[in-house]
């Protein structure tokens, strides 16, 4: 089965990195996976497959990255050689582990994540300011109520005792 993936990812980034012009990025969604995929302006692709909720602007961050550290330290011998996998580029494992975590390894993404949060918490605080802006409504309401009744009932006292004179 693992065998089965290989390949399939292989042709999907074969296929992909064929279909997308130098400069330009593009994200491919195949059932539950996305397939960023990034060609430089000087033809060097990279291609990021992910499940539908890794952020879009992760995987590029990734890639270009990646791309650019691959540049540095292969520089142009990539264009002469007929085998891509044959070229070692042993940094990737360090860039898949860090950007396993995707707020982790972006700052727009760790700030964005962190002002969800943000939100929430104020959402609930006012929804509880509002409830119990109501509750006082509804005490200051039961309070003129009490006080109407409270007045009716003296007027009406007063009243009653008005007939009977103690002397």
């Amino acid at each position: 089965m693992q065998q089965g993936v290989k390949e399939m990812l292989t042709f999907f980034s074969k296929t992909f990195t064929k279909r997308t012009q130098p400069g330009q990025r593009q994200s491919i969604t195949h059932e539950s996976y996305v397939v960023h995929c990034y060609t430089r302006s000087d033809g060097l692709a990279g291609v990021v497959t992910s499940d539908a909720e890794y952020p879009s602007r992760v995987a590029f961050v990734l890639l270009t990255q990646m791309l650019d550290e691959f540049m540095q330290t292969v520089g142009d011998s990539w264009k002469t050689v007929s085998v891509p996998e044959s070229v070692a580029f042993p940094s990737i494992e360090t860039y898949l582990q860090k950007y396993q975590d995707p707020a982790a390894a972006d700052k727009v993404t760790k700030i964005q994540q962190d002002l969800d949060e943000t939100t929430s918490i104020l959402h609930k605080t006012i929804d509880s300011v509002l409830e119990r802006g109501e509750k006082l409504d509804s005490l200051v309401e039961k309070s003129d109520d009490l006080s109407r009744q409270s007045k009716m009932f003296y007027k009406q006292a007063k009243k009653t005792n008005s007939c009977c004179v103690i002397s």
